[in-house]
Protein backbone atom coordinates (compact mmCIF):
# COMPACT_ATOMS: atom_id res chain seq x y z
CA UNK A 1 0.00 0.00 0.00
CA UNK A 2 1.54 3.31 -1.14
CA UNK A 3 2.53 6.02 1.92
CA UNK A 4 -0.31 8.22 2.28
CA UNK A 5 1.40 12.15 2.36
CA UNK A 6 1.96 14.03 5.13
CA UNK A 7 -0.18 16.70 6.34
CA UNK A 8 2.71 19.17 5.53
CA UNK A 9 3.48 17.34 2.09
CA UNK A 10 -0.51 18.37 1.44
CA UNK A 11 0.08 21.97 2.30
CA UNK A 12 3.23 22.36 0.41
CA UNK A 13 1.26 21.06 -2.71
CA UNK A 14 -1.60 23.35 -2.12
CA UNK A 15 -2.61 25.21 -4.97
CA UNK A 16 -2.03 28.19 -3.56
CA UNK A 17 1.77 27.72 -3.05
CA UNK A 18 1.66 26.23 -6.55
CA UNK A 19 0.18 28.85 -8.64
CA UNK A 20 2.48 31.47 -10.38
CA UNK A 21 0.94 34.61 -9.39
CA UNK A 22 0.01 34.26 -6.34
CA UNK A 23 4.09 32.92 -5.88
CA UNK A 24 5.35 36.15 -7.36
CA UNK A 25 3.09 38.46 -4.93
CA UNK A 26 3.93 36.38 -1.64
CA UNK A 27 8.14 36.39 -3.04
CA UNK A 28 7.80 40.10 -3.56
CA UNK A 29 5.89 40.81 -0.45
CA UNK A 30 8.52 38.97 1.65
CA UNK A 31 11.27 40.68 0.26
CA UNK A 32 8.68 43.92 1.05
CA UNK A 33 8.08 42.25 4.92
CA UNK A 34 11.10 41.30 5.57
CA UNK A 35 12.49 44.42 5.85
CA UNK A 36 9.54 46.19 6.68
CA UNK A 37 8.76 43.83 9.63
CA UNK A 38 12.61 45.47 10.51
CA UNK A 39 12.15 48.72 9.72
CA UNK A 40 9.07 48.81 11.96
CA UNK A 41 11.08 47.38 14.85
CA UNK A 42 13.94 50.01 14.46
CA UNK A 43 10.73 52.51 13.96
CA UNK A 44 9.25 51.55 16.96
CA UNK A 45 12.45 52.50 19.02
CA UNK A 46 12.45 55.60 17.40
CA UNK A 47 9.07 56.80 18.52
CA UNK A 48 9.78 55.12 22.20
CA UNK A 49 13.07 57.18 22.36
CA UNK A 50 11.08 60.54 20.66
CA UNK A 51 7.97 60.05 23.16
CA UNK A 52 10.18 59.70 26.04
CA UNK A 53 12.67 62.88 25.19
CA UNK A 54 9.48 65.16 23.85
CA UNK A 55 6.51 63.78 26.46
CA UNK A 56 2.85 63.65 24.96
CA UNK A 57 3.13 67.15 24.04
CA UNK A 58 6.15 67.12 22.40
CA UNK A 59 5.11 63.61 20.31
CA UNK A 60 2.31 65.38 18.80
CA UNK A 61 4.21 68.59 17.47
CA UNK A 62 6.58 66.61 15.87
CA UNK A 63 3.65 64.60 14.29
CA UNK A 64 2.08 67.65 13.42
CA UNK A 65 4.74 69.19 11.73
CA UNK A 66 5.75 66.18 9.61
CA UNK A 67 2.33 65.25 8.67
CA UNK A 68 1.77 69.11 7.71
CA UNK A 69 4.69 68.51 5.30
CA UNK A 70 3.74 65.33 3.74
CA UNK A 71 -0.09 66.74 3.31
CA UNK A 72 1.43 69.92 1.52
CA UNK A 73 3.67 67.36 -0.50
CA UNK A 74 0.49 64.64 -1.47
CA UNK A 75 -1.60 67.93 -2.27
CA UNK A 76 0.53 68.15 -5.27
CA UNK A 77 1.02 64.45 -6.31
CA UNK A 78 -0.33 62.87 -9.03
CA UNK A 79 0.78 59.51 -7.74
CA UNK A 80 2.89 58.68 -10.05
CA UNK A 81 3.62 55.42 -8.73
CA UNK A 82 0.66 54.42 -9.95
CA UNK A 83 0.87 56.13 -13.16
CA UNK A 84 3.99 54.28 -14.04
CA UNK A 85 2.92 50.57 -12.73
CA UNK A 86 -0.11 50.72 -14.85
CA UNK A 87 0.96 52.45 -18.12
CA UNK A 88 4.61 51.81 -18.22
CA UNK A 89 3.97 48.40 -16.90
CA UNK A 90 1.46 47.44 -19.18
CA UNK A 91 3.11 49.09 -22.38
CA UNK A 92 6.61 46.96 -21.24
CA UNK A 93 4.54 43.71 -21.07
CA UNK A 94 2.62 44.16 -24.27
CA UNK A 95 6.60 44.94 -25.96
CA UNK A 96 6.06 48.48 -26.24
CA UNK A 97 9.24 49.06 -24.59
CA UNK A 98 9.16 52.99 -26.52
CA UNK A 99 5.83 54.16 -25.09
CA UNK A 100 7.10 52.51 -21.43
CA UNK A 101 9.84 55.02 -21.39
CA UNK A 102 8.39 57.90 -22.54
CA UNK A 103 5.53 57.34 -19.77
CA UNK A 104 8.46 56.86 -17.37
CA UNK A 105 9.53 60.68 -18.69
CA UNK A 106 6.55 61.90 -18.73
CA UNK A 107 6.16 60.89 -14.91
CA UNK A 108 9.49 61.99 -13.77
CA UNK A 109 9.10 65.38 -15.42
CA UNK A 110 5.75 66.29 -14.01
CA UNK A 111 6.25 64.60 -10.10
CA UNK A 112 9.63 67.00 -10.72
CA UNK A 113 7.27 70.14 -11.17
CA UNK A 114 4.77 69.41 -8.73
CA UNK A 115 7.58 68.74 -5.89
CA UNK A 116 8.49 72.33 -6.46
CA UNK A 117 5.53 73.61 -6.24
CA UNK A 118 4.74 71.70 -2.91
CA UNK A 119 8.40 73.13 -1.23
CA UNK A 120 7.18 76.94 -2.59
CA UNK A 121 3.69 76.32 -1.15
CA UNK A 122 5.33 74.54 2.13
CA UNK A 123 7.04 77.72 2.24
CA UNK A 124 4.30 80.19 2.20
CA UNK A 125 2.68 78.39 4.55
CA UNK A 126 4.56 77.71 7.51
CA UNK A 127 3.59 80.70 9.52
CA UNK A 128 0.02 80.02 9.13
CA UNK A 129 1.00 75.88 9.89
CA UNK A 130 2.76 76.93 12.91
CA UNK A 131 0.27 79.66 14.40
CA UNK A 132 -2.97 77.70 13.28
CA UNK A 133 -2.21 74.29 13.63
CA UNK A 134 0.80 73.59 15.46
CA UNK A 135 0.16 76.34 18.19
CA UNK A 136 3.75 77.62 18.29
CA UNK A 137 4.94 80.39 16.19
CA UNK A 138 8.19 79.63 16.55
CA UNK A 139 7.90 76.52 14.97
CA UNK A 140 7.62 77.48 11.05
CA UNK A 141 11.97 77.54 10.33
CA UNK A 142 11.34 73.66 11.26
CA UNK A 143 8.25 73.38 8.92
CA UNK A 144 10.59 74.60 6.05
CA UNK A 145 13.25 72.87 7.05
CA UNK A 146 11.40 69.44 7.02
CA UNK A 147 10.58 70.72 3.44
CA UNK A 148 13.45 70.06 2.05
CA UNK A 149 12.31 66.31 2.28
CA UNK A 150 10.49 67.28 -0.88
CA UNK A 151 12.87 68.64 -2.96
CA UNK A 152 14.89 65.44 -2.48
CA UNK A 153 11.66 63.25 -3.17
CA UNK A 154 11.54 64.79 -6.47
CA UNK A 155 11.19 62.06 -8.88
CA UNK A 156 10.62 59.21 -5.99
CA UNK A 157 7.07 58.20 -6.82
CA UNK A 158 7.88 57.65 -10.49
CA UNK A 159 10.98 55.56 -9.34
CA UNK A 160 9.55 53.79 -7.31
CA UNK A 161 6.67 52.84 -9.91
CA UNK A 162 9.98 51.68 -12.11
CA UNK A 163 11.39 49.50 -9.76
CA UNK A 164 8.21 48.01 -8.80
CA UNK A 165 7.38 47.31 -12.98
CA UNK A 166 11.24 45.53 -13.00
CA UNK A 167 10.76 43.30 -10.24
CA UNK A 168 13.47 45.39 -7.95
CA UNK A 169 10.96 45.17 -4.78
CA UNK A 170 14.10 43.61 -3.11
CA UNK A 171 15.51 47.44 -3.55
CA UNK A 172 12.81 49.38 -2.72
CA UNK A 173 12.70 47.16 0.63
CA UNK A 174 16.41 47.77 0.86
CA UNK A 175 16.20 51.56 0.89
CA UNK A 176 13.14 51.67 3.67
CA UNK A 177 15.36 50.01 5.83
CA UNK A 178 18.03 51.91 5.59
CA UNK A 179 15.94 55.15 5.87
CA UNK A 180 14.85 53.52 9.11
CA UNK A 181 18.15 52.13 10.44
CA UNK A 182 19.72 56.08 9.85
CA UNK A 183 16.99 57.43 11.49
CA UNK A 184 16.81 55.23 14.27
CA UNK A 185 20.64 56.08 14.87
CA UNK A 186 20.70 59.87 15.16
CA UNK A 187 17.38 59.60 17.02
CA UNK A 188 19.33 57.71 19.46
CA UNK A 189 21.78 60.29 19.78
CA UNK A 190 19.38 62.73 19.98
CA UNK A 191 17.90 60.80 23.18
CA UNK A 192 21.69 60.06 24.62
CA UNK A 193 22.41 64.17 24.41
CA UNK A 194 19.38 64.50 25.49
CA UNK A 195 18.67 67.26 22.54
CA UNK A 196 14.78 68.59 21.39
CA UNK A 197 12.24 68.57 18.75
CA UNK A 198 14.53 69.97 16.26
CA UNK A 199 17.17 67.68 16.75
CA UNK A 200 14.72 64.63 16.30
CA UNK A 201 12.73 66.07 13.31
CA UNK A 202 16.26 66.49 12.30
CA UNK A 203 16.85 62.46 12.36
CA UNK A 204 13.74 62.10 10.12
CA UNK A 205 14.45 64.31 7.62
CA UNK A 206 17.93 62.75 6.80
CA UNK A 207 16.53 59.42 6.72
CA UNK A 208 13.92 60.02 4.07
CA UNK A 209 16.38 61.78 2.24
CA UNK A 210 18.94 59.39 2.21
CA UNK A 211 16.12 56.48 0.93
CA UNK A 212 14.91 59.35 -1.76
CA UNK A 213 18.53 59.65 -3.11
CA UNK A 214 19.06 55.59 -3.31
CA UNK A 215 15.68 55.04 -4.90
CA UNK A 216 15.68 57.58 -7.93
CA UNK A 217 19.37 56.34 -8.71
CA UNK A 218 18.53 52.91 -8.51
CA UNK A 219 15.85 54.09 -10.93
CA UNK A 220 17.76 55.52 -13.12
CA UNK A 221 20.20 52.79 -13.47
CA UNK A 222 17.03 50.41 -14.02
CA UNK A 223 15.82 52.35 -17.06
CA UNK A 224 19.43 52.67 -18.60
CA UNK A 225 19.43 48.88 -18.53
CA UNK A 226 16.11 48.35 -19.70
CA UNK A 227 15.82 51.02 -22.27
CA UNK A 228 19.31 52.18 -23.40
CA UNK A 229 21.54 55.02 -22.01
CA UNK A 230 19.21 57.28 -24.44
CA UNK A 231 15.90 56.31 -23.37
CA UNK A 232 15.18 60.18 -21.72
CA UNK A 233 15.08 61.27 -25.92
CA UNK A 234 12.15 59.57 -26.27
CA UNK A 235 10.01 62.56 -27.16
CA UNK A 236 6.97 62.84 -25.34
CA UNK A 237 4.97 63.35 -28.75
CA UNK A 238 4.97 59.56 -28.95
CA UNK A 239 2.19 59.34 -26.25
CA UNK A 240 -0.11 61.40 -27.92
CA UNK A 241 -2.51 58.83 -28.72
CA UNK A 242 -2.92 57.92 -25.05
CA UNK A 243 -2.22 61.64 -23.87
CA UNK A 244 -6.18 61.83 -23.11
CA UNK A 245 -6.16 58.79 -20.96
CA UNK A 246 -2.98 59.16 -19.04
CA UNK A 247 -3.83 62.78 -18.38
CA UNK A 248 -7.60 61.83 -17.11
CA UNK A 249 -5.92 58.56 -14.61
CA UNK A 250 -3.22 61.43 -13.20
CA UNK A 251 -5.27 64.14 -12.57
CA UNK A 252 -7.77 61.29 -10.77
CA UNK A 253 -5.19 59.85 -8.94
CA UNK A 254 -4.54 63.49 -7.55
CA UNK A 255 -8.11 63.90 -6.57
CA UNK A 256 -8.33 61.04 -4.83
CA UNK A 257 -5.10 61.45 -3.11
CA UNK A 258 -5.97 65.24 -2.29
CA UNK A 259 -9.53 63.94 -0.43
CA UNK A 260 -7.29 61.34 1.22
CA UNK A 261 -5.48 64.15 2.70
CA UNK A 262 -9.03 65.27 4.29
CA UNK A 263 -10.25 62.01 4.93
CA UNK A 264 -7.62 60.00 6.63
CA UNK A 265 -4.22 61.47 6.24
CA UNK A 266 -4.46 65.11 7.98
CA UNK A 267 -5.92 63.62 10.99
CA UNK A 268 -3.21 65.36 13.14
CA UNK A 269 -3.82 68.49 12.11
CA UNK A 270 -7.47 68.61 12.08
CA UNK A 271 -7.03 67.20 15.90
CA UNK A 272 -4.29 69.55 16.73
CA UNK A 273 -6.01 72.99 15.19
CA UNK A 274 -9.62 71.42 16.70
CA UNK A 275 -8.33 70.23 19.57
CA UNK A 276 -4.82 70.22 21.45
CA UNK A 277 -1.27 68.55 21.09
CA UNK A 278 -1.74 66.38 23.96
CA UNK A 279 -4.84 64.63 22.33
CA UNK A 280 -2.64 64.70 19.27
CA UNK A 281 0.09 62.79 21.13
CA UNK A 282 -2.15 60.57 22.04
CA UNK A 283 -3.51 59.80 18.48
CA UNK A 284 -0.25 59.70 16.96
CA UNK A 285 1.03 56.90 19.21
CA UNK A 286 -2.23 55.14 18.28
CA UNK A 287 -1.66 55.17 14.96
CA UNK A 288 2.11 54.50 15.21
CA UNK A 289 1.31 51.15 16.95
CA UNK A 290 -2.12 50.26 14.26
CA UNK A 291 0.57 51.05 11.40
CA UNK A 292 2.96 48.50 12.63
CA UNK A 293 -0.40 46.11 12.51
CA UNK A 294 -0.94 47.43 8.78
CA UNK A 295 2.85 46.53 7.98
CA UNK A 296 2.22 42.69 6.18
CA UNK A 297 -0.69 43.90 4.69
CA UNK A 298 0.99 47.10 2.66
CA UNK A 299 3.84 44.95 1.81
CA UNK A 300 1.06 42.80 -0.55
CA UNK A 301 -0.38 46.57 -2.29
CA UNK A 302 2.36 46.82 -4.97
CA UNK A 303 3.06 43.46 -5.66
CA UNK A 304 -0.75 42.60 -6.03
CA UNK A 305 -1.16 45.74 -7.78
CA UNK A 306 1.53 45.03 -10.39
CA UNK A 307 0.06 41.35 -10.98
CA UNK A 308 -3.49 42.43 -11.53
CA UNK A 309 -2.30 45.14 -13.64
CA UNK A 310 -0.61 43.14 -15.77
CA UNK A 311 -3.36 40.26 -15.99
CA UNK A 312 -6.19 43.51 -16.67
CA UNK A 313 -3.77 44.28 -19.44
CA UNK A 314 -3.89 40.57 -21.16
CA UNK A 315 -7.63 40.08 -20.39
CA UNK A 316 -6.60 36.84 -17.65
CA UNK A 317 -9.41 37.93 -16.03
CA UNK A 318 -9.62 33.97 -13.96
CA UNK A 319 -6.27 35.02 -12.69
CA UNK A 320 -7.56 38.66 -11.44
CA UNK A 321 -10.30 36.90 -9.20
CA UNK A 322 -8.30 34.07 -8.10
CA UNK A 323 -5.44 37.12 -6.85
CA UNK A 324 -8.05 38.93 -4.95
CA UNK A 325 -9.53 35.60 -3.15
CA UNK A 326 -6.03 34.70 -1.92
CA UNK A 327 -5.15 38.26 -1.10
CA UNK A 328 -7.95 38.45 0.75
CA UNK A 329 -7.94 35.72 2.45
CA UNK A 330 -4.12 35.99 3.63
CA UNK A 331 -5.15 39.42 4.36
CA UNK A 332 -7.90 38.60 6.84
CA UNK A 333 -6.55 35.65 8.83
CA UNK A 334 -3.29 37.74 9.62
CA UNK A 335 -5.40 40.85 10.42
CA UNK A 336 -7.81 38.90 13.08
CA UNK A 337 -5.03 37.02 14.76
CA UNK A 338 -2.44 40.11 15.13
CA UNK A 339 -5.74 42.41 16.47
CA UNK A 340 -6.67 39.80 18.82
CA UNK A 341 -3.10 40.11 20.45
CA UNK A 342 -3.20 44.21 20.52
CA UNK A 343 -6.76 44.18 22.41
CA UNK A 344 -5.25 41.23 25.07
CA UNK A 345 -1.39 43.10 25.65
CA UNK A 346 -1.68 46.55 24.33
CA UNK A 347 -2.67 48.38 26.99
CA UNK A 348 0.42 46.91 28.79
CA UNK A 349 2.85 47.46 25.75
CA UNK A 350 1.73 51.01 25.74
CA UNK A 351 2.34 51.35 29.48
CA UNK A 352 5.71 49.58 29.61
CA UNK A 353 7.01 50.93 26.35
CA UNK A 354 6.13 54.53 25.61
CA UNK A 355 4.93 55.05 29.21
CA UNK A 356 2.20 55.51 31.61
CA UNK A 357 0.83 59.20 30.59
CA UNK A 358 -0.44 57.65 27.34
CA UNK A 359 -2.86 55.28 29.22
CA UNK A 360 -5.75 55.06 28.85
CA UNK A 361 -6.54 57.35 25.93
CA UNK A 362 -4.25 55.42 23.68
CA UNK A 363 -5.14 52.39 24.22
CA UNK A 364 -8.95 53.13 23.75
CA UNK A 365 -8.23 54.92 20.25
CA UNK A 366 -6.45 51.31 19.01
CA UNK A 367 -9.37 49.49 19.89
CA UNK A 368 -11.79 51.73 17.90
CA UNK A 369 -9.15 52.03 15.31
CA UNK A 370 -8.89 48.22 14.92
CA UNK A 371 -12.22 47.61 13.79
CA UNK A 372 -12.24 49.78 10.27
CA UNK A 373 -8.66 48.54 9.81
CA UNK A 374 -9.71 44.50 9.56
CA UNK A 375 -12.21 45.84 6.43
CA UNK A 376 -9.25 47.86 5.15
CA UNK A 377 -7.26 45.41 5.52
CA UNK A 378 -9.13 42.41 4.17
CA UNK A 379 -9.82 44.30 1.06
CA UNK A 380 -6.95 45.90 0.32
CA UNK A 381 -6.46 45.69 -3.43
CA UNK A 382 -9.75 47.48 -3.89
CA UNK A 383 -8.35 51.07 -5.23
CA UNK A 384 -5.57 49.78 -7.05
CA UNK A 385 -7.70 47.28 -8.23
CA UNK A 386 -10.30 49.65 -9.86
CA UNK A 387 -7.19 51.24 -11.16
CA UNK A 388 -5.95 48.64 -13.25
CA UNK A 389 -9.77 48.25 -14.19
CA UNK A 390 -9.48 51.60 -15.81
CA UNK A 391 -11.93 53.23 -13.20
CA UNK A 392 -9.56 56.02 -11.27
CA UNK A 393 -13.09 57.88 -11.31
CA UNK A 394 -15.02 55.36 -9.12
CA UNK A 395 -12.98 56.15 -5.74
CA UNK A 396 -12.37 59.48 -6.20
CA UNK A 397 -16.44 60.24 -6.24
CA UNK A 398 -16.51 57.61 -3.06
CA UNK A 399 -13.78 59.58 -1.67
CA UNK A 400 -15.25 62.82 -2.16
CA UNK A 401 -18.91 61.60 -0.50
CA UNK A 402 -16.89 60.22 2.19
CA UNK A 403 -14.54 63.82 2.71
CA UNK A 404 -18.04 65.41 3.35
CA UNK A 405 -19.03 63.54 5.79
CA UNK A 406 -16.36 63.01 7.60
CA UNK A 407 -15.51 66.63 7.30
CA UNK A 408 -19.07 67.03 8.99
CA UNK A 409 -18.44 64.71 11.19
CA UNK A 410 -14.77 65.86 12.47
CA UNK A 411 -16.30 69.55 12.89
CA UNK A 412 -19.04 68.45 15.39
CA UNK A 413 -17.71 65.72 17.22
CA UNK A 414 -13.54 65.96 17.66
CA UNK A 415 -13.50 69.30 19.45
CA UNK A 416 -15.06 67.69 22.53
CA UNK A 417 -14.46 63.97 21.52
CA UNK A 418 -10.85 64.56 20.88
CA UNK A 419 -8.80 61.76 19.76
CA UNK A 420 -11.48 59.05 20.90
CA UNK A 421 -13.58 60.95 17.79
CA UNK A 422 -11.17 61.28 15.50
CA UNK A 423 -10.47 57.62 15.85
CA UNK A 424 -13.81 56.59 15.47
CA UNK A 425 -14.29 58.79 12.33
CA UNK A 426 -11.47 57.09 10.85
CA UNK A 427 -12.25 53.17 11.57
CA UNK A 428 -16.26 54.21 9.92
CA UNK A 429 -14.40 55.80 7.00
CA UNK A 430 -11.94 53.04 6.34
CA UNK A 431 -14.92 50.17 6.68
CA UNK A 432 -17.35 52.08 4.38
CA UNK A 433 -14.95 53.56 1.57
CA UNK A 434 -13.10 50.30 1.48
CA UNK A 435 -16.35 48.18 1.34
CA UNK A 436 -17.57 50.62 -1.66
CA UNK A 437 -14.90 50.62 -3.85
CA UNK A 438 -14.19 46.57 -3.22
CA UNK A 439 -18.02 46.41 -4.24
CA UNK A 440 -17.63 48.15 -7.55
CA UNK A 441 -14.34 46.39 -8.70
CA UNK A 442 -15.70 42.71 -7.77
CA UNK A 443 -19.27 43.60 -10.06
CA UNK A 444 -16.73 44.84 -13.11
CA UNK A 445 -14.42 41.49 -13.24
CA UNK A 446 -17.80 39.36 -12.43
CA UNK A 447 -18.69 40.89 -16.21
CA UNK A 448 -15.76 39.86 -17.66
CA UNK A 449 -15.89 35.98 -19.15
CA UNK A 450 -14.51 33.31 -16.77
CA UNK A 451 -11.99 32.40 -19.27
CA UNK A 452 -8.57 29.82 -18.15
CA UNK A 453 -7.98 28.92 -14.70
CA UNK A 454 -6.08 31.00 -12.97
CA UNK A 455 -2.11 30.70 -13.99
CA UNK A 456 0.62 32.21 -14.35
CA UNK A 457 0.47 35.78 -16.57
Amino acid sequence: MPNRPSPLDRLLAARPLRNPLLRRVAQNSGYLLSSSTLAAALSMVQSILAARLLGVAGFGLLGTVIQFVTVVNRLTSFRMTEVVVKFAGGQQARGEARLASATFKAAGITEAASSVLAFVLIVLLAPLAADVLIHVPDAAPLVVAYGLVVLFNLISESAQGLLAVTNQFRLIAAFNLVQSGLTLLLVAGAYMAELGLPAVLGAYLVGKVAAAIGLTAAALVQARQLWGAGWWRVPLAVLRPQRRELTGFAVNTNLNGSLNLITHDSELLWLSALSTPTQAGYYKLGMAILNLLLIPVDSLINPTYREVAREVATRQWANVRYLLRSGSALAAGYTLTASLLLVIFGEQLISMLWGPEFLPTTYSVLLILLIGAFAANTLYWARRTLLALGLPGFPTIVNLVAAVLKIGATLALVPAGGALAMGAILSVYFAGTSLANAGKALLTIHRQPSGEAARAG
